[in-house]
């Protein structure tokens, strides 16, 4: 067996280590920073306690395969809570209504807003039904690269001919008439960092994932999901090395042999494995700065940590307050590359579901916008003008008044997050997926010019989110396998 060294120890890059040890690799994972998780990791304070990366899970039985394949049960790891409802919406006209899991109840908000839209809802979640039947034989099964097998060419016949591969918004605007549900719906490529202007239409696999398999917090915030990883991974021996920053990957005629880390410390190995974003591996191979140009980075974002000493219970775990001009929102996000004037304000707060996050009384909230990418040019004016504008929008739309109850604070802008993460304008997923090629086809998880180096995470194949990300490190395990036993 192979000693494979991953280099990140995000979401993927643990995944992707336990999958091999479990298969009998000898694996050590070098992280940059003292705790991992990448970009899914938790910031403490006073007792508050706050995800600082993604805020719900889709898809809880990718991560049940996960401990499957190292033969564990990820109910002896984390208790998993449904979220309900799963977000409130709430509209600058005053309109405001919960947005259930539960289908009748769902179906009560969309006959009142346009009852012509039930019919709309339903041939909407057949589309996201048949493209979800046909990426999970395909795009979230196998590297784009790989040659097409019986699976992936019987599940062609759930091909959507019709829609499925236009425009996402023009495809929202084609099911739904209520202007409350197209603004609804046009959301979910931002879960991807894009525009759903600039975005196809096989997007909506993302809404019919979250209708279909409901979202879900894990007790204890989701940070619960990486601890566990990583006891796992100890537990399988696992070398895992924090504070070990890798400066170069090491490339002998043609494979990859190991990596140098910033100290100077050379580790071999035969395999090595990439999980970080796409756009450094040009400077990790030792050439010049790659990645995404300015205009096709995806969205980077301005978020507040707010830990308020008063219990708030009117509030819900997840609510959105949404601009009254989407289009001109997202305009200014990625054509002018500056700061909505008035931007569409996401608020969680996990502490209406989960209690074990705050000190007894208060709430943790988590309070994001969408900003452009463009770290270098966010300065403390812009950091006070985004915390003002969030503050009046929160204000306008009845948010309870929490200036004088707020007890810690963290802030993170795009320029933090570029230099946490390393992502070019603190682009979160990389590129963004306007376009089918950009959407479809990232980096792929094997190398197409060196041997033995493969990547894995959410800017490469098969793209963003928490159990997509799991999917990649499958992919990437199964093609080390067969390329390299």
């Amino acid at each position: 067996m192979k000693h494979v060294i991953v280099v990140g120890g995000g979401l993927g890059g643990l995944a992707v280590a336990l999958r091999l040890a479990a298969r009998g690799h000898r694996v050590t994972v070098c992280e940059q920073h003292e705790t991992f998780g990448g970009k899914m990791n938790v910031w403490r304070a006073s007792g508050f306690s706050f995800d600082t990366g993604p805020s719900l899970i889709t898809m809880p039985h990718v991560f049940a395969d996960l401990f499957a394949a190292v033969g564990e049960r990820m109910e002896d790891h984390l208790e998993l809570m449904a979220v309900h409802p799963l977000a409130e919406y709430v509209y600058t006209d005053g309109t405001r209504f919960a947005c259930s899991a539960s289908l009748p109840e769902w179906l009560d908000v969309v006959r009142r807003l346009d009852r012509r839209d039930v019919d709309g809802f339903f041939r909407f979640m057949k589309l996201g039904a048949k493209l979800f039947a046909l990426s999970r034989e395909t795009f979230l099964r196998r590297s784009p690269l790989e040659p097409p097998d019986a699976r992936t060419l019987a599940a062609l016949r759930h091909l959507p001919l019709r829609h499925g591969w236009g425009n996402y918004h023009r495809t929202v605007a084609a099911h739904f008439r209520s202007p409350y549900l197209q603004q609804l719906y046009d959301r979910y490529p931002t879960y991807v960092g894009s525009s759903p202007y600039e975005s196809p239409a096989t997007l909506i696999v993302i809404p019919y994932l979250e209708c279909a398999f409901g979202g879900w917090h894990v007790r204890g915030g989701l940070y619960r999901i990486v601890e566990s990883l990583v006891e796992t991974a100890r537990r399988r021996a696992i070398e895992l090395r924090a504070r070990s920053r890798v400066q170069r990957i090491l490339v002998e005629n043609g494979r990859a042999r190991g990596v140098q880390l910033e100290d100077g410390e050379t580790l071999r190995a035969e395999v090595v494995v990439f999980n970080g974003d796409a756009a450094c591996m040009p400077q990790l191979l030792g050439a010049s700065d790659g990645g995404p140009a300015p205009t096709e980075r995806s969205l980077s974002g301005f978020v507040l940590m707010l830990g308020v000493r008063r219990t708030l219970p009117e509030l819900n775990h997840h609510a959105i307050y949404f601009s009254a001009d989407y289009r001109r929102e997202f305009q200014q996000l990625f054509d002018e590359r500056r700061l909505p004037e008035d931007p569409t304000v996401y608020v969680c707060a996990p502490s209406r579901t989960d209690r074990s996050l705050v000190p007894g009384e208060g709430e943790t909230l988590f309070i994001m916008i969408n900003a452009p990418a463009c770290g270098e040019r966010f300065t403390a004016d812009w950091t006070n003008e985004a915390r003002a504008r969030i503050m009046r929008k929160l204000k306008s739309a009845g948010f309870p008044e929490i200036g004088d109850d707020i007890v810690v604070e963290d802030v993170w802008t795009p320029r933090r997050i570029e230099a946490t993460y390393a992502m070019p304008g603190g682009a979160i997923y990389g590129a963004n997926s306007h376009g089918w090629r950009r959407a479809f086809l990232r980096p792929p998880n094997k190398d197409r010019r060196i041997a033995g180096l493969y990547y894995v995470g959410g800017s490469s194949h098969p793209g963003g989110g928490t159990p997509t990300v799991l999917l990649s490190a499958e992919i990437t395990s199964r093609l080390i396998e067969r390329h390299e036993t």
